[in-house]
C-alpha cells in the first residue's frame, strides 16, 4: 500500500488551501468536495504544477516537495489525467500511446497491449481523436497516462464533460485500473454518486481546508457532512455479491438478506457497490403485504437524526452493514420509532437499478 503524505499550503488571491494528511493510497481514493473547494489545486500540488506552492509533499520513501524545493513533475513518475484528454490531434490514437511509452523509455512496467486490451482501443488505434466520442477520447487519454508507467494515477474529473451513456461505458474501465496495474489512483470529483461508485476512500475538502478523511461508506452516511454530500442526496453505500441471475432480475447478497435488482449484465459471484439514496428507503413497525415494492429488509435503528426541516433521518443496521431513510417527524411520531428498534426497510428497485448502472 501506497502512502501520500500532505502537509501543504497555497494563497492565490481570496482563496487559501491548507493540507496537512496521511493518505494510505489502496485502490481509489476520491478528492471529494463542491466547486472551488481547492480539489484540483491540490491535485497540481502533487504532480508539482504549483510553483507557489509551500510545505511537504512525500510519496512512501520519496520527497517530492520540502519547502520552496521541488522534484519536477515529469521526474515524480505521475500520470495525470485531465477533464478534456489534452490529445494530440495531429497524431492517430495509436502514436499518441507510442508517445506516452517513448516517454517511459526502457523501464516502463506497463505494455502497450495490455493498456489497449484493458481500455478496449484496439479499433481505435488508426482512429485521430477528432473522430473520438468523449468517452473514447477519455479512455485514450487514460492508456497514454498509464503507458509512462507511474507510480500513482492522477484523475481530474474525468467523467465531468460525459453525458450518461458515455460515463457508463468508462466507468467500468476506471473501476479496474488499480488492480489491474497494481496502481493507487487519486480521483477528483464534486459528483457524490461517482464516489460512491469508483472509491474505497475518501478526502472531503471545503473552502480550502479538509473537512473529512475516512472510508466512502463511513463519510457518505455521516449527517453533519449534510452541506457537502448534499443533504437530499443522503444515502448509504453497500457491497453485494450477485448470487443469481433470472427473467433480467439479480438476487443480491447482502449478507443473511437479498435484494432483488433489474439487471442483465451481472456477473454471477461479482461483489457490487450500490448507492441507496435515504430519501428511496421507506419504514414499517410490521412487515408489508400486497406491496409492489419487492425489497423488504430485516432492520435495526441504530441513530436517529434530527435536522431543521419536516425530515428525519435513521441510521439502520442491515446484517452487518448500514442503511439511511428518510422520513417526515410526523411518522417518526406516528410510528413511536427509536433506537434499538426493530423495523422493516423498504428498498426501490429503481434506486438500485441507476446506481449499478453509473
Amino acid at each position: 500500500m501506497a502512502k501520500l503524505s500532505l502537509d501543504i499550503s497555497i494563497a492565490r488571491g481570496n482563496f487559501a488551501l491548507t493540507v496537512q494528511q496521511d493518505l494510505a493510497l489502496e485502490g481509489i481514493t476520491a478528492l471529494f468536495g463542491p466547486s472551488g473547494s481547492g480539489k484540483t489545486t491540490l491535485l497540481r500540488i502533487i504532480a508539482g504544477l504549483e510553483n507557489h506552492a509551500l510545505g511537504r509533499v512525500a510519496f512512501d520513501d520519496t520527497v517530492w516537495q520540502d519547502g520552496r524545493r521541488r522534484v519536477p513533475s515529469h521526474r515524480r513518475r505521475i500520470g495525470y489525467v485531465f477533464q478534456d484528454g489534452r490529445l494530440f490531434a495531429h497524431l492517430t490514437v495509436e502514436r499518441n500511446l507510442e508517445f506516452a511509452l517513448e516517454r517511459a523509455g526502457s523501464g516502463g512496467a506497463i505494455g502497450f497491449a495490455d493498456v489497449v486490451a484493458a481500455l478496449d482501443l484496439k479499433s481505435l488505434l488508426a482512429r485521430r481523436p477528432g473522430s473520438l466520442s468523449g468517452g473514447e477520447q477519455q479512455r485514450v487519454a487514460i492508456g497514454r497516462a498509464l503507458l509512462t508507467s507511474p507510480r500513482l494515477l492522477l484523475m481530474d474529473e474525468p467523467l465531468s464533460a460525459l453525458d450518461t451513456n458515455r460515463k457508463r461505458e468508462i466507468i467500468p474501465h476506471i473501476e479496474k485500473l488499480p488492480s489491474t496495474f497494481n496502481l493507487p489512483v487519486l480521483y477528483v470529483t464534486h459528483n457524490v454518486d461517482e464516489v460512491a461508485r469508483l472509491a474505497a476512500d475518501v478526502l472531503l475538502l471545503s473552502g480550502g481546508r479538509v473537512a473529512a478523511h475516512g472510508k466512502v461508506a463511513d463519510v457518505l452516511e455521516r449527517i453533519d457532512l449534510w452541506t457537502f454530500t448534499g443533504g437530499h442526496e443522503t444515502g448509504a453505500v453497500l457491497q453485494a455479491e450477485v448470487r443469481s441471475l433470472r427473467g433480467g432480475i439479480a438476487s443480491l447478497s447482502l449478507g443473511t438478506q437479498i435484494l432483488q435488482v433489474p439487471m442483465t449484465d451481472a456477473r454471477i459471484g461479482a461483489t457490487l457497490r450500490l448507492r441507496i439514496h435515504a430519501r428511496d428507503v421507506a419504514i414499517a413497525t410490521q412487515r408489508p403485504q400486497h406491496l409492489s415494492i419487492r425489497n423488504v429488509l430485516n432492520a435495526r435503528i441504530l441513530r436517529i437524526d434530527l435536522d431543521a426541516s419536516v425530515y428525519v433521518e435513521l441510521l439502520l443496521a442491515v446484517d452487518e452493514q448500514h442503511l439511511r431513510a428518510r422520513i417526515t417527524r410526523d411518522a417518526l411520531d406516528e410510528l413511536g420509532l427509536k433506537p434499538e428498534q426493530s423495523v422493516f426497510a423498504l428498498v426501490k428497485s429503481v434506486a438500485l437499478e441507476s446506481t449499478l448502472l453509473g
